[in-house]
């Protein structure tokens, strides 16, 4: 049985970007001491740490460096070298846990492990060559994602494919690396849900499923509740909650979904960390995800996730600071029930996310727009 780790006890996170950033203010707020790990000395976290260990993501001496100083590790990366992984775990336990980690830092192995549990997931083939990848495109259709298995995130090394494509120039724009080809599917809506689940499964929560929308395959907004069907609902939240189970979850876990047209729920991605889909429930939830983390890797009891108001969120990306422009925030702001985050990262460019803003308000709809609106000012 495991012993709840109580503040002002050191919390080591694996990635300093904002979602450590995040996480980090909220341990603060309870009473815990953090340090992060991250190749950059001027993270997005490290004004609000007492220590960043610079170093690689595949660093053992700089894992093992940060794990000597703490009593449990998290992260908000998910691709942290296996050296640095197992030379961390001889020192302090690693929460979400080794086993989860490795599976979904592999896309491939992450589609096998969901089918193999029974999990639905859309058609989909492994690419390892032009011919499997033109094998797909006949297979599958010429409407196609196509997606590196390790590494990518927000759009990156990702491709998608039309009729006319060639799998020979599409197989070089992806570097020639293994890939999962997954065919395009007629969406109804994007959802997640986030699910926290304590070491040895003593408690389990989901929240409520969150509405996404995304533009150049990265989030754009995100909506808490998502104001969807009861049944889809539960349905959402039952897969979410099995899964965590069968992955013997320590930790949160988010779990992308497609909403199909015909009602049919698939699972798209997981992602065992924060995810930018729930940063609504800062203000949507009595426990945000960042304050939910450090309670299930603390071993500590789960807080309270049914939303008292709708909230929603717009990511802002660096596009807004082109050309030397400074946004708004003021104008941004008059807008009531607006507030701003931003991520405190040097070196704004296209399609970088550099903070959020997000907003409350009566519906789901109403918070978006008051979101959107804010936006626009700036």
């Amino acid at each position: 049985m495991t012993v709840s780790i109580l503040p002002p006890a050191t919390i080591g996170i694996l990635g300093g970007g904002q979602l450590g950033r995040m996480t980090a203010l909220a341990a603060r707020a309870m009473g815990y001491r953090v340090q992060v790990l991250d190749p950059d000395p001027d993270c997005a976290a490290k004004p609000v740490v007492e220590r960043v260990v610079v170093a690689p993501f595949d660093d053992a001496a700089g894992a093992a460096d940060l794990a000597r100083a703490c009593d449990v590790l998290t992260l908000e990366i998910e691709q942290i070298g296996p050296a640095a992984l197992h030379a961390a775990l001889q020192f302090a336990p690693l929460r979400p846990g080794l086993e989860l980690l490795q599976m979904v830092q592999h896309r491939g192995r992450q589609k096998h492990w969901l089918v193999s549990h029974g999990f639905p997931v859309g058609p989909h083939a492994i690419v390892t060559s032009v011919g499997t990848l033109a094998d797909a495109m006949t297979s599958l259709g010429p409407d196609l994602f196509v997606k590196s298995c390790e590494g990518g995130y927000d759009g990156r090394s990702q491709f998608r494919t039309t009729a006319g494509d060639e799998a020979a120039r599409v197989f070089a724009l992806m570097g020639g690396r293994e890939s999962v080809a997954e065919r395009a599917l007629d969406l109804e809506l994007e959802l997640s849900v986030l699910v926290a689940r304590r070491p040895g499964g003593r408690e389990i929560i989901a929240y409520p499923p969150a509405r996404n929308h995304h533009e150049r395959q990265i989030l754009a907004w995100s909506v808490l509740p998502a104001d969807i069907p009861a049944t889809v609902e539960r349905e959402a939240q039952a897969i979410a909650r099995d899964i965590a189970q069968q992955v013997e979850l320590e930790g949160i876990l988010a779990v992308e979904l497609f909403l199909l047209r015909d009602g049919r729920l698939l699972v798209n991605e997981l992602a065992p960390r924060p995810h930018n889909s729930y940063h609504a429930s800062e203000l949507a939830c009595p426990t945000s995800q960042f304050e939910q983390l450090v309670r299930a890797a603390c071993d500590l009891p789960l807080g309270a996730v049914l939303p008292t108001r709708p909230a929603a969120i717009v990511n802002l990306f660096g596009d807004l600071w082109a050309d030397g422009h400074t946004p708004d925030f003021a104008a941004a702001l008059a807008v009531p029930g607006t507030r701003l985050f931003l991520y405190g990262k040097r070196g704004a460019r296209a399609g970088r996310k550099m903070g959020h803003l997000a907003a409350i308000g009566s519906t789901g709809d109403e918070a978006l727009d008051r979101a959107k609106a804010a936006l626009a000012r700036l």
